[in-house]
C-alpha cells in the first residue's frame, strides 16, 4: 500500500498525524519506524526516562506507554474495519487512560519491549490485508476512517510524540 489516504478517508485531528508520514509503502514505513523508534528509545539515558519538561506533562515513560496504548486501539479499529465490521467504534480519552496506569513504575526496557510487541502485531496484521480491506471504511470516534488512514495514524501518532520528546524533553 503506497498511496496516501485521501482527505475523505479521515477527519478531525487525524490529519495532524497522517501529514507527518512520508510517502511510500506504509508497511515499509511502519517497519522502518519500528527499528528507528526502538533504537532511539534504547539510547535514552535512564535518568531522563521519568523526566517531565513541565509540570503536569507526561514523563518520557508515560509517552512511550501512551504510544503503545494508542497503537493497540488504532490497530483494533483497523482490524474491525478491515474485516467488514460496520459497528461504530467509540473514541477514547487519553488522559483517563493515564489515570489508571503507572508507566513510571515500569522499567524502560519493559516499555520498549511493549512498544516492539505492539508494533510487530500491527505489522503482522497489515501485511496480510488485501487491497479491498485497505479501502474499507468505518466509523471510529464519530469519524469516517479508512483502514489505510488508520495505518497512517499509527505511524504518524508515534512520530508526533517522538518529535516532542526530542524537542522538549531532550533539547
Amino acid at each position: 500500500m503506497t498511496q496516501r489516504p485521501a482527505k475523505e478517508e479521515y477527519g478531525g485531528h487525524f490529519g495532524t498525524y497522517i501529514d507527518l508520514v512520508p510517502d511510500g509503502s506504509i508497511v515499509d514505513i511502519l517497519t522502518d519506524d519500528l527499528k528507528a523508534t526502538s533504537e532511539f528509545l534504547s539510547d535514552l539515558p535512564l535518568d531522563k526516562a521519568e523526566h517531565r519538561y513541565a509540570p503536569g506533562k507526561w514523563s518520557i515513560k508515560e509517552v512511550i506507554g501512551h504510544i503503545a496504548d494508542t497503537e493497540r486501539i488504532m490497530s483494533y479499529r483497523l482490524l474491525r474495519i478491515a474485516r467488514g465490521d460496520a459497528t461504530p467504534l467509540p473514541g477514547f480519552e487519553q488522559d483517563e487512560y493515564m489515570k489508571y496506569v503507572d508507566f513510571d513504575a515500569y522499567s524502560l526496557a519493559d516499555l520498549i519491549e511493549n512498544f516492539i510487541s505492539v508494533r510487530r502485531a500491527t505489522l503482522t496484521l497489515v501485511r496480510g490485508l488485501t487491497e479491498e480491506a485497505w479501502a474499507r471504511t468505518g466509523t471510529a470516534s464519530n469519524t469516517v476512517m479508512s483502514v489505510k488512514a488508520l495505518a497512517y495514524v499509527v505511524a504518524g501518532h508515534g512520530m508526533h510524540h517522538l518529535r516532542i520528546v526530542k524537542n522538549k524533553y531532550l533539547a
